[in-house]
């Protein structure tokens, strides 16, 4: 369809009805063109009211809504418009599922419409790149040499590199995260970087670096000598503090495999032992999200004869220093996970949290306040071989913030 946005990509016609189908879309504009040339309301409704009406569509009708004529296009491109929409409606977070070990190509699960959308990424170039999110911006970071960063909007496409970050050239572990501020739309992104101590393996050299993008530089903001305990890939920022999951060294208990370090972002405080916090029991993995400013994580449950194997997924929330058990994923959604110690990703925003499984294309879904498990539609991703891994991640999508 001509005005079509180019983020968004034609399924095969056997998806189209569970993907989303801009043919039909095409015919019902057509038609609801028809009618509001029949009763005028073009001439009726001046641009502020229909700004409103517009604003409370999902992203993509407001895409497609752009197509209609030229006096919604220019509405929904205007800045007012942008501004405006993202104060009046939450629109919720979406999840892109790769579909390509090799290339960064994937569909988006959008849950309102309950549809996925073929989306192109800018700036990445394979999905094992760390990626993280907030606030409808994602940065993404290379898995080699780990200085190519990129942050950009995922739907209207503007992306901006950033200078390589201080610290070690090459890193075992590094955990990235971002927040963005809602009203400012500045944001600010860390980098926590281990790696081992010479000859030592119970001694791990940790590094925080921090980008302001205000000032548009970067600062080391800690270094530190972790004895028994390493850096991972797991990190998130909530509400100012920056959260990542340490990991045993000496072996130890299944219960003291784990654990979680914080690091206030405006005090800089240390060591960072001292804000050591348990885990709740033996967990195979974690993953940490930042859901309207609580910590979150979702963890696999490990049993305690064989802590590599997971017996359930559930879901906890930090209240100060403690771990509140919201949810456990019922038995008949975990069954499609597997049994070894690392077989889901997760990541969330706002009220929703996804669960994907390492081995197959199938995207579960939580909402916090409802507290119920959905799976999300068929996705379009078909598994090729037996070996092929699925990950992806959350973002927000949202039109008016750029990086």
């Amino acid at each position: 369809m001509e005005g079509e946005p180019s983020w968004i990509s034609h399924c095969d016609d056997d998806m189209s009805k569970d993907t989303g189908d801009f043919d039909s879309f095409s015919e019902l504009s057509d038609e609801g063109n028809k009618e509001t040339t029949a009763v005028s309301l073009d001439l009726i409704l001046p641009d502020d009211l229909l700004e409103r009406i517009l604003a409370y569509l999902p992203i993509a009708s407001i895409f497609r809504a752009g197509s209609v004529c030229r006096r919604w296009h220019e509405i929904v491109s205007s800045k007012r418009f942008l501004w405006n929409s993202s104060h009046d409606l939450s629109q919720k977070p979406w999840y892109f599922m790769f579909t390509s070990s090799d290339e960064p190509v994937g569909y988006a699960f959008d849950p309102i419409l309950r549809k996925w959308y073929g989306i192109e990424l800018p700036c990445i170039q394979t999905p094992n790149w760390f990626i993280a999110s907030s606030c409808g911006l994602v940065c993404f970071m290379d898995n080699d040499s780990r200085s190519e960063l990129h942050i950009c909007n995922p739907i209207t496409k503007h992306c901006k590199k950033l200078e390589e970050s201080p610290g070690l050239k090459f890193s075992d572990y590094s955990a990235l995260s971002i927040s963005v501020n809602r009203t400012s739309h500045n944001y600010t992104i860390s980098i926590v970087k281990s790696k081992q101590v010479p000859g030592n393996f119970f001694q791990w050299d940790l590094s925080i670096h921090i980008y302001d993008s205000e000032t548009m530089m970067w600062a080391t903001s800690l270094t530190e000598v972790l004895t028994g305990w390493r850096g991972g890939d797991e990190s998130v920022i909530c509400d100012g503090v920056l959260y990542f999951l340490i990991y045993s060294t000496g072996g130890g208990t299944p219960e003291n495999r784990h654990g979680l370090v914080t690091y206030n972002l405006s005090s800089r405080s240390s060591p960072l032992i001292r804000s050591f916090i348990p885990v709740p029991g033996p967990l195979t993995c974690g993953r940490l999200m930042n859901l309207k400013e609580k910590l979150v994580m979702v963890g696999g449950i490990g049993r305690q004869d064989r802590p590599d194997i997971i017996k359930g997924i559930g879901i906890w929330v930090l209240d100060g220093r403690a771990w509140v058990e919201v949810a456990r994923m019922p038995h008949k959604f975990f069954q499609g996970f597997g049994e070894l110690d690392d077989v889901f990703a997760s990541s969330g925003t706002d009220n929703l949290v996804y669960i994907q499984s390492y081995g197959a294309p199938a995207l579960l879904v939580f909402d916090m306040n409802q507290k119920l498990w959905k799976w999300s539609q068929k996705s379009p991703v078909s598994k090729k071989f037996p070996l092929q891994l699925f990950t992806g991640f959350c973002f927000e999508p949202r039109l008016e913030i750029a990086p």
